[in-house]
C-alpha cells in the first residue's frame, strides 16, 4: 500500500493514514496489516505510536522515530499542546453553523466499543464549524481539545447530526449518488449502484505542534478521493444552504 509521507526528520514521521487501516494490531484483527508495522518496514527502523485514529478515519498521523521524541510527543499530546483538525460529512442542516460542544463521554454500559455522553465520563471538548451546507448534508470542520475515544462521532451525534456512514452512531448507510441526483439512472454496465462513500466520513486534515527545539510543525492532508467525490457531487446537484442564524 502506498502511504504518503507528509513530514519526516530524525525525530518525527508524519504520514497520511488510509481509511480502513489499523494504526496498531488489535486482538480482533491480528492478521490485518497495521500502519505502524507498515511504516517500520518502509523506514527500516522502529517507530513509536504517539496518538491514534479510528480504523475507518483517514488523515494525518504522527510517529516518533526514537525514544526521546516519543517521550516528548506523548507528553505533548497528553497535555493537549497539539492542534488537531478534522473534516467530516454529516447529515442534516446544522444550526447554529459554528459552536462548541463540551460534555462528558463514557463507555456504553451494555454495548462494548460504543461511547455515550454521560455525567460519569471524562470531559470532552470539540469546536465545530460548517464549511459547506446542502439541504441533506454538511461538510464540517472540527478542532478537538481533548482526545476521547470516538469524540467527534459522539459529539456530532449528540446534537442530531451523525457522520455519514457511521455504523455506531448513525444509520451506517453508504453515500449514494441516487440519494442526491434527481432522475438518477444507473449505467447499463452496472448490475447495482456503487456508493460514492462506504466508510466513516471523517478525515484528520491538519496537525500543528512545536518540536522540543521550538521548530513549528504543520502537517496537512487533502480531503481523500472518496469524500472529495461526495462534495463534488453535492455541489453539482444540490443548492447551497445558509445554515447561520
Amino acid at each position: 500500500m502506498n502511504i504518503d509521507t507528509l513530514f519526516e526528520d530524525d525525530d518525527i514521521l508524519i504520514v497520511n493514514k488510509p481509511a480502513g487501516m489499523l494504526v496498531v494490531p488489535d486482538r480482533f484483527n491480528a492478521a490485518l496489516p497495521s500502519l505502524n508495522k507498515t511504516m517500520e518496514k518502509k523506514a527500516g527502523q522502529k517507530v513509536w505510536v504517539v496518538h491514534r485514529l479510528d480504523r475507518d478515519t483517514s488523515g494525518v498521523l504522527c510517529f516518533a522515530k526514537n525514544e526521546a521524541a516519543h517521550r516528548y510527543l506523548s507528553l505533548l499530546f497528553q497535555e493537549r499542546d497539539v492542534n488537531k483538525y478534522y473534516a467530516g460529512l454529516v447529515t442534516g442542516i446544522v444550526v447554529p453553523d459554528q459552536g462548541r460542544i463540551e460534555n462528558f463521554i463514557a463507555e456504553h454500559p451494555a454495548n462494548n466499543g460504543k461511547m455515550i455522553v454521560a455525567r460519569k465520563g471524562k470531559v470532552a471538548v470539540t469546536d465545530y464549524k460548517v464549511a459547506e451546507q446542502w439541504p441533506l448534508y454538511a461538510l464540517m470542520q472540527f478542532q478537538i481539545h481533548t482526545g476521547r475515544t470516538h469524540q467527534i462521532r459522539v459529539h456530532i451525534q449528540s446534537i442530531g447530526h451523525p457522520l455519514v456512514c457511521d455504523p455506531l452512531y448513525g444509520d451506517g448507510k453508504p453515500f449514494m449518488l441516487s440519494d442526491i441526483k434527481r432522475k438518477y439512472r444507473m449505467s447499463e454496465k452496472d448490475e447495482e449502484e456503487r456508493p460514492l462513500l462506504n466508510r466513516l466520513a471523517l478525515h484528520a486534515y491538519k496537525l500543528e505542534f512545536y518540536k522540543e527545539d521550538g521548530t513549528a510543525i504543520v502537517a496537512e492532508a487533502p480531503l481523500p478521493k472518496d469524500m472529495a467525490a461526495c462534495v463534488k457531487q453535492l455541489n453539482k446537484w444540490c443548492p447551497p444552504v445558509d445554515s447561520g442564524i
